[in-house]
């Protein structure tokens, strides 16, 4: 952490004079306050805590017209390293080849969830289904392509490491491919994708994640939900993982809106045995969100949940979400 903070005083004056150019740094943290307020706990019990979940400090910077160059480090609470690990999440070069296509290549943000991650909007409350339940990576080695067919629909491809940002590529050096096709029509968007990851002993055993969502906005008010399923989850044939997640906005007016989000999930196999009953379960997230000013949002929400175990007990925790972003 520190060489990455020395690195950073090292290359402000550099940046400096780039930002004079075509520069631009950027910036993003997430912080809450949570209290946990479930009826299964004593008030001795109930915690409380400040956290700061995790901040973006990165760089981008174009060359011309066609190529440009972006650095984003990913700081947070990481399983990988100490309570506060600076990981390099994103490295990449983009290569807009024409209007129509667009090349990233290095340490690149994936396409799994990010439609999705856009449609619910409010990352610093909570991850899309896909990124909480490590379904998939946000970013990874490789490479991406955006091509576009018209103006109502367009294509994504592609193929990278697997492993994710936080790891380097295993040795049998399989890699995780996948695309997506995305229809936008007036007020309604619609993305059906699919995720590839082979098997090392048999291509039976592939595993295969199949996705459609979809967002309409309508005035005042946003709708999006997604349908996901997990085949051969893990590589282990039969083992299927089903996600479901709804969500919604109402605009009360330019600063304030009011949300809510349901998701669900469920474990199956060949014997229709809940194979992953820790892992299933049920979450709900309604809140009010306002925009305090530039860059800056605040939400009350109050987030519900309840694995998959038989005889498990509900969980509600109150939380205070700040997002301050550059």
């Amino acid at each position: 952490m520190k060489k990455i903070i020395y690195l950073l005083i090292f290359t402000i004056p550099f940046s400096s004079s780039l930002m004079a150019q075509d520069g631009k740094p950027h910036v993003k943290i997430f912080s809450n306050f949570n209290y946990d307020v479930s009826n299964n706990n004593n008030n001795s019990d109930n915690y409380k805590e400040f956290e700061i979940k995790r901040s973006y400090l990165g760089y981008s910077y174009n060359f011309d017209d066609s190529f440009s160059t972006k650095v984003t480090f990913d700081v947070g609470k990481n399983s990988a390293g100490s309570s506060y690990t600076a990981f390099l999440k994103i490295a990449s070069l983009t290569w807009k080849a024409n209007d129509n296509t667009t090349l990233n290549f290095g340490m690149v943000g994936t396409k799994n969830f990010k439609f999705m991650e856009k449609a619910w909007g409010k990352r610093y409350i909570y991850k899309s289904l896909q990124d909480e339940n490590k379904w998939a990576n946000s970013a990874d080695l490789g490479l991406t392509l955006d091509y576009k067919l018209s103006d109502n629909l367009s294509l994504d491809f592609q193929v990278l490491n697997g492993e994710g940002y936080k790891n380097l590529q295993s040795a049998d050096g399989l890699m995780r491919s996948g695309a997506g096709l995305i229809y936008k029509q007036g007020n309604y968007s619609l993305r059906a994708s699919t995720d590839y990851i082979p098997s090392e002993f048999d291509s039976l055993d592939d595993q295969v994640i199949t996705t459609l969502a979809g967002v309409m906005k309508m005035n005042s008010i946003t709708v999006g939900g997604e349908y996901n399923i997990m085949d051969n989850t893990g590589n282990i044939l039969d083992n299927t993982k089903i996600g479901i997640s709804i969500y919604g906005n109402y605009k009360i007016d330019d600063n304030l809106s009011l949300f809510g989000r349901y998701d669900k999930i469920t474990s199956e196999d060949a014997e229709e045995n809940k194979w992953d009953r820790s892992n299933d379960g049920k979450l709900t997230i309604v809140g009010v969100e306002r925009k305090m000013t530039k860059g800056v949002t605040l939400s009350l929400n109050m987030q519900t949940s309840k694995d998959g175990q038989r005889n498990s007990e509900e969980s509600s925790i109150f939380y205070l979400n700040i997002e301050c972003k550059l």
